[in-house]
C-alpha cells in the first residue's frame, strides 16, 4: 500500500476525524445518560420521601415514633426492595433506619447522616408547621460496598417537631445500564468506523477513478500516437479543466513535434543532392595527377568528412521516415533466422579485417511479420556496433530463438563494454559513450537510435546489458507471425 498516495491520505484523515467524532459523541452520550438516569432516580426518591413525610411522619404525633417505624417497614420493605430509608428527629435521634439490602449493594450504616440544619435543607424558621420542604441538595453518598442516591425531605409538625426523611437507592442498576450502553458503544463504534472508512475508501476510489484513467491514457500516448486525446470528464470542476488543459498541451506538442520532424525530413532530403555533388567534385579533383601529396591528403580527409556527413543525413532521413510510419507500408511474412544468417555472412568481411570470429546460431525457422529491409538494418547496425567495439581477435555471437510467442535476436560480444551510467542513454539520438573514440571509428550516434525506432515501429523491444571490459549484449524481442489460414485449417 502506497502511504504517500492521495487516496490513502484522504481515507486516513477521514478515518481519524470520524473516529474522533464518534469517540466524542460516545463520551457525551455516556455523560448525558448517566445524568439523566440519576436525575430520574433522585426525582423518584424525592417523591417517595415526600409521600413518607406527608403520611407516616405527619401521623407520628398521634401514633408515636415506634408505630411510624413499624408502618415504614411494613409498607415499603426497604431491605427487600433494595432501598435506603432513614428518618431522623430534629434532636439527631434516628427514629428509623433500614437494614442492609438483600443484594448487598451498599452498607446503610456507613451512609453519613444529614443533620436538620444541613445547608441544603430549609431552615426551621422559614418552614411553617404541617409542611414538607424538598431537600435542595440531592446527593450521592458512598458506602463501604457501593454508592447510594439519596433525596431528603424536612417536615415540621403542628407541635413544632421536626424530622428529616432520607430515601435512597443503590446506583448499581444505573451503573449497570451505563455499562451496557458503554459495551454496546465499544462494540458498535469500531464497526461503524470500519464500515464508514470502507465506504469512504470506495467513494475516494470512485472520485479518483477519472484521474487514474487520465494517467493511464496519458502514459499510453507516445510520439507515434500524439493524435490521441485524453478523455474529458464532464464534471464542470477542476478535473474537467485539467483534462481540457492537458489535451490542449498535447495538441501543442503534436504541432511542435510534427514541425520538427518535417524540418528534419526536408533538411535531410535537401542535403543529399549537394553532398552527392560535393563528393563527385572532390573525387574528380583527387584524380588530378598534378596535385601535391599534401593537397591529395587534404582532399582525402575532406572526402571522409563528406562521407560522414552523408551518413548522418541518411540516418536522419531514415529516422524521419520511421517517425511518419513508413515502416508499416511494406510488411511481409518472412524467416528472421534466414535474414540474420545472410546478413551475418555479408558482414563477416568487416569482422575478418579485425580477426573477429562471428558465430550465427539460426538453425530453426522463426517467422515474423514486418519490413524486411528495415529489420535487416537492425541486424546490420547491431552487428556493426559490435564489430566496432570488439578488439582484434574477439568473438561475436548471434542467436535466434523463440520464447513465449516472441522471436528473440541476441547479439553478444566480448568487447570493451558500456559503463553503467551510459546504459539508459545508448538509444538516444547522437549519444556516444566516448565522443572522441566514436568519431575516430566513424560513429555518428544514430545507429542504435535507428534500431530503437525500427523496433518501436514493429512492436518489438530492444534491451541492452553490459559489463565494462567483458562485453555487451543486445536483445530484440518481436512477436511471432500468425500462422497462415490454410496451414491453420490443415
Amino acid at each position: 500500500m502506497n502511504t504517500q498516495s492521495l487516496s490513502f491520505r484522504l481515507v486516513t484523515w477521514y478515518a481519524g476525524v470520524l473516529t474522533l467524532v464518534f469517540i466524542l459523541l460516545g463520551a457525551l452520550t455516556i455523560i448525558l445518560l448517566r445524568d439523566y438516569l440519576e436525575s430520574n432516580v433522585l426525582d423518584t426518591q424525592a417523591r417517595r420521601a415526600r409521600q413518607i413525610a406527608d403520611t407516616l411522619v405527619a401521623a407520628a404525633s398521634r401514633t408515636g415514633d415506634v408505630a411510624m417505624a413499624r408502618e415504614v417497614e411494613e409498607l415499603y420493605a426497604p431491605e427487600a426492595n433494595e432501598r435506603f430509608i432513614r428518618i431522623t428527629r430534629g434532636d439527631g435521634h434516628v427514629v428509623y433506619a433500614s437494614g442492609p439490602p438483600h443484594d448487598g449493594s451498599f452498607d446503610p450504616v456507613s451512609v453519613p447522616a444529614l443533620a436538620l440544619r444541613h445547608p441544603g435543607l430549609t431552615p426551621p424558621d422559614q418552614t411553617r408547621p404541617g409542611l414538607t420542604r424538598p431537600d435542595a441538595f440531592p446527593r450521592k453518598e458512598s458506602s463501604l460496598k457501593g454508592s447510594v442516591l439519596i433525596a431528603a425531605q424536612t417536615y415540621v409538625g403542628a407541635d413544632n417537631s421536626r424530622y428529616v426523611v432520607e430515601v435512597g437507592i443503590s446506583t448499581a442498576r444505573t451503573e449497570e445500564t451505563v455499562r451496557q450502553v458503554l459495551l454496546m458503544l465499544a462494540i458498535g463504534l469500531p464497526i461503524a468506523v470500519c464500515v464508514a472508512v470502507a465506504g469512504g475508501f470506495v467513494l475516494v476510489r470512485r472520485a479518483l477513478k477519472p484521474v487514474d484513467n487520465l494517467s493511464q491514457k496519458a502514459a499510453a500516448i507516445t510520439q507515434h500516437s500524439l493524435s490521441e486525446r485524453l478523455p474529458v470528464v464532464r464534471t464542470g470542476d477542476e478535473l474537467e479543466r485539467l483534462s481540457v488543459s492537458l489535451n490542449l498541451m498535447i495538441s501543442r506538442l503534436e504541432d511542435a513535434i510534427n514541425s520538427s520532424k518535417q524540418f528534419v525530413a526536408d533538411a535531410s532530403h535537401e542535403l543529399r543532392t549537394p553532398l552527392a555533388v560535393l563528393r563527385g567534385e572532390l573525387e574528380n579533383l583527387a584524380q588530378d595527377a598534378q596535385l601535391k601529396p599534401q593537397t591529395r591528403e587534404t582532399l582525402g580527409s575532406s572526402l571522409e568528412e563528406v562521407d560522414r556527413l552523408a551518413e548522418i543525413v541518411e540516418g536522419l532521413l531514415a529516422l524521419s521516415r520511421l517517425d511518419t510510419g513508413e515502416a508499416r507500408a511494406e510488411w511481409v511474412r518472412f524467416d528472421l533466422a534466414a535474414l540474420v544468417a545472410t546478413t551475418a555472412d555479408q558482414m563477416s568481411l568487416l569482422a575478418e579485417d579485425k580477426h573477429i570470429t562471428v558465430v550465427c546460431d539460426s538453425s530453426e525457422r522463426v517467422m515474423i511479420e514486418g519490413d524486411q529491409a528495415r529489420l535487416k538494418q537492425v541486424v546490420v547496425n547491431l552487428l556493426d556496433n559490435a564489430i566496432k567495439y570488439t578488439p582484434n581477435g574477439g568473438r561475436i555471437k548471434l542467436k535466434i530463438t523463440q520464447e513465449e510467442g516472441n522471436a528473440v535476436l541476441d547479439v553478444a560480444d566480448d568487447g570493451i563494454g558500456i559503463p553503467p551510467e551510459a546504459l539508459p542513454h545508448v538509444f538516444k539520438r547522437f549519444f556516444r559513450v566516448d565522443g572522441s573514440r566514436s568519431r575516430d571509428q566513424g560513429g555518428a550516434g544514430l545507429g542504435l537510435s535507428i534500431v530503437k525506432s525500427i523496433c518501436d515501429a514493429h512492436g518489438a523491444r530492444v534491451e541492452v546489458s553490459s559489463t565494462p571490459g567483458q562485453g555487451s549484449r543486445f536483445r530484440v524481442r518481436q512477436p511471432l507471425a500468425a500462422e497462415p489460414l490454410a496451414h491453420a485449417r490443415s
